[in-house]
């Protein structure tokens, strides 16, 4: 029998996602879901408990008790603040060293350690339980991107590869060479919501969304779904470029129909071959 497998629950659908592959695989699971983070029409009947975020120790005295080898992080969390996380000894004990005055990507990095090192559980990606929802290559519906799209894509990818090691965000809006927004905080579709206004007159611009570099994917891995073509629809953008391989795409039917409705390109790229030798490494 497979190994158990325990997901700390966010925000999001991908938690769910997880729960429907352990069903079909017959893989026994077990959900930690934070209060006021998880959605609980996603956690639904699975076998679960609810934590408070800051409630470290409780969390693994639950994992441990389900008999939990293999742990993934899935869905997006909203940091607290200290005051409102309340952590525990052992949380105090993740965010020791002033890691929670640090990125996403320092904090994130140091739980994973944690998790396996001393806490002895496999912390892995949710590419590893949901093989096929991984971007493929190329395009996935009926549209590609122009030679002039390509230009604004390979400029979006240049200025993630700079901003990345700033732990900013995982994505950028470009048109006809200009950026028109850089994620931050606020996530992707409020980045989108954000750059509709700045819409400059014809082609549409694109948004490029990549990991950062040396980002811990195994606890955030880039994801698109249907409300991110729509967003983008709304914005007027030609169309979405994500990492093949590198990114989670939910309800993929769905990403397909809604861009090609639109008559947007949504497409599976490899960062490095738009870099060049004197661009940021790959």
């Amino acid at each position: 029998m497979a190994v158990k497998l325990g997901i700390l629950a966010g925000g999001g659908p991908l938690p769910g996602y997880l729960v429907e592959a352990c069903r079909a695989s017959q893989r026994p699971v077990f959900v930690v879901a934070f209060e006021g983070q998880a959605d609980p029409n996603v956690i639904g009947d699975t076998p679960h408990a609810w934590v408070r975020l800051g409630a470290a120790g409780q969390a693994l005295d639950h994992l441990r008790a389900q008999g939990v080898g293999e742990i993934v992080m899935a869905g997006p969390v909203r940091r607290p603040t200290l005051r409102e996380l309340r952590p525990d000894r052992r949380a105090a004990k993740f965010l020791g060293m002033g890691l929670l005055n640090k990125g996403d990507d320092g904090l994130l990095g140091a739980i994973v350690r944690a998790l396996e090192e001393e806490e002895g559980f496999r912390v892995v990606g949710a590419e590893e339980v949901l093989a096929d929802l991984a971007a493929p290559e190329g395009p996935f519906g009926g549209f590609q991107p122009d030679e002039n799209v390509a230009a604004d894509i390979a400029y979006g990818v240049k200025v993630l590869r700079a901003t990345g090691p700033l732990d900013i965000g995982q994505a950028v809006v470009v048109q006809q060479g200009i950026v028109l927004g850089l994620e931050a905080a606020e996530g992707t579709r409020a980045l989108l919501e954000r750059c509709g206004p700045l819409r400059r007159e014809g082609r549409g611009g694109v948004m490029v969304k990549l990991p950062k570099p040396g980002q811990e994917t195994r606890a955030d891995m880039p994801a698109i779904g249907p409300e991110t073509i729509r967003a983008a629809r709304d914005s007027g953008l030609a169309g979405i470029a994500v990492a093949a391989g590198a990114t989670l795409v939910f309800e993929r039917d769905k990403v397909v129909a809604e861009a090609d409705e639109a008559g947007m390109f949504v497409i599976g790229i490899h960062p490095g071959d738009f870099l060049t030798d004197n661009d940021p490494a790959s």
